[in-house]
């Protein structure tokens, strides 16, 4: 082998470098993600942490301070993250349903509408009698519409959120008085 000469298989300096962009190219990405996530969550978040392979990024804010924004570590790096203003805190979740209903759950966080599109009629007014799998409401997740179903028959006897409001995974949305 002659001096200057790279063994076949050995890593180069270019390879170095190719490493290095990809792994900026997926901070960046997890950036991105993160600005998304926190944008669409309601209330404020105390950690967003996203990992991809041995990369990680982590987001932490408190609402303790005004105008604080947002502290974000990489794993060796310096913080690099947005300034974001606080969110108000969700209003809080009303009780559940009084013994005897059976409540219809959010299956996850995020927006609860009780309407197909804005203006359009609401999938259940009170009153009306519902059966198992039939659509109630919807919860909005990441720009995803997730079908919230009733899981039995009953007469709905009370809407327990407001549309637009943001929801709590397992939070009742519906009383339902059993049929």
């Amino acid at each position: 082998m002659s001096a200057g000469t790279v063994p076949a298989g050995a890593p180069s300096a270019a390879d170095g470098a190719e490493a290095a962009h990809e792994v900026d190219a997926v901070l960046a990405g997890l950036r991105r993600h993160a600005r998304q996530l926190v944008a669409e969550v309601a209330g404020p978040v105390r950690r967003v942490r996203l990992r991809s392979g041995d990369t990680v990024l982590e987001v932490e804010w408190h609402e303790a301070a005004a105008g604080q924004g947002v502290a974000a570590t990489e794993t060796g790096r310096a913080p690099d993250a947005p300034a974001v203003a606080p969110v108000a805190p969700p209003p809080a979740p009303r009780a559940a349903p009084p013994a005897g209903r059976i409540a219809v759950r959010s299956p996850m966080v995020g927006t609860f509408y009780r309407a197909p599109e804005p203006g359009a009629a609401p999938f259940v007014t009170v009153g009306e009698l519902v059966r198992p799998g039939q659509v109630v409401g919807i919860v909005e997740a990441m720009k995803l519409m997730n079908e919230v179903t009733a899981e039995r028959a009953g007469r709905v006897a009370e809407v327990l959120v407001e549309d637009g409001r943001p929801v709590e995974y397992d939070q009742p949305l519906v009383a339902l008085d059993p049929a």
